[in-house]
């Protein structure tokens, strides 16, 4: 599987992760302290759905395309509003052109004293981030292997943080380095929030990477799942995933608002649904 941000800006994987994250940036603002969030797979933080890459797709369209187009209840605009005002702020015009990764939504929605640390490896990715970011004091980016900088990373300073980790699963062992990154992470920053993407094809991958929290002894893991159909190795991705290590307390009971009512939105056949699963107690 080939999942470069630039192909897949705005679909339904990025509807579930950006939702979750806005989430977790507003909870943590609950506190004055201030903290910071580090992504190790960036991409080029914002992308335009113009462009010849989103256009070969078009995935954007079945994705935030949808969201932003179709009524929604009270209490899920609410809970979505951090992260759609951020799109909408990026398109003050009534077209959807511009999408904002983790990057561009994590900054628009820190405060001045959060910082952001962002790791890309691809050089022509890394060169269009690091153009976006220049200047800013707030956001730190480095060319560099996600998987190998994690470590380094951890625990920030401010003693209070987010990692997301979100891999281009374009080689078949990524759920295997993503628990061994995941765990020496955790080990280093136990109190640390850890926030992983995956595309809901693998299943025994993500069999073997859920065992590998538990085998470590890792505590408090939620896990997530938005289906719009039913997808396999075989097929195009139709459902996402992620798993979160010391997850807000909130985050459970809101996503089992919101993600019903996305579910319901973007469905293109049988399998389509929605979990919220306690996998490992505190």
């Amino acid at each position: 599987m080939n999942y470069r941000h630039a192909y897949h800006a705005g679909n339904i994987g990025d509807v579930l992760k950006h939702a979750v994250l806005a989430r977790l940036i507003t909870y943590f603002q609950r506190k004055e302290k201030p903290f910071r969030i580090i992504d190790t797979h960036a991409g080029i933080g914002s992308y335009d759905l113009s462009s010849e890459e989103t256009q070969k797709t078009g995935e954007w369209q079945d994705g935030i395309g949808k969201v932003l187009t179709t009524p929604m209840p009270d209490n899920v605009a609410e809970l979505l509003a951090p992260w759609l005002d951020t799109v909408r702020a990026a398109n003050p015009g009534d077209d959807l052109r511009y999408y904002p990764g983790s990057p561009a939504l994590a900054r628009q929605l820190m405060r001045p004293n959060d910082r952001l640390t962002l790791t890309e490896l691809h050089p022509l990715d890394f060169k269009k981030l690091a153009a976006l970011f220049a200047g800013d004091h707030q956001v730190k980016t480095i060319h560099l292997d996600g998987w190998l900088a994690l470590n380094s990373f951890l625990p920030p300073k401010e003693k209070r943080g987010l990692v997301i980790i979100d891999p281009a699963f374009e080689v078949t062992d990524e759920f295997d380095r993503m628990a061994t990154a995941v765990i020496k992470g955790w080990r280093k920053f136990s109190t640390g929030t850890f926030a992983c993407w995956y595309p809901l094809k693998d299943i025994s991958g993500l069999f073997h990477f859920h065992d590998a929290l538990i085998q470590a002894g890792v505590r408090d893991v939620l896990t997530l799942e938005l289906k719009v159909g039913k997808s396999g190795p075989d097929t195009a991705m139709l459902g996402s995933g992620m798993t979160l290590i010391n997850p807000p307390y909130t985050l459970a009971s809101e996503m089992e608002l919101v993600l019903p009512w996305l579910a319901d939105v973007l469905h293109k056949g049988p399998g389509a649904g929605w979990r919220v699963e306690q996998l490992v107690a505190e």
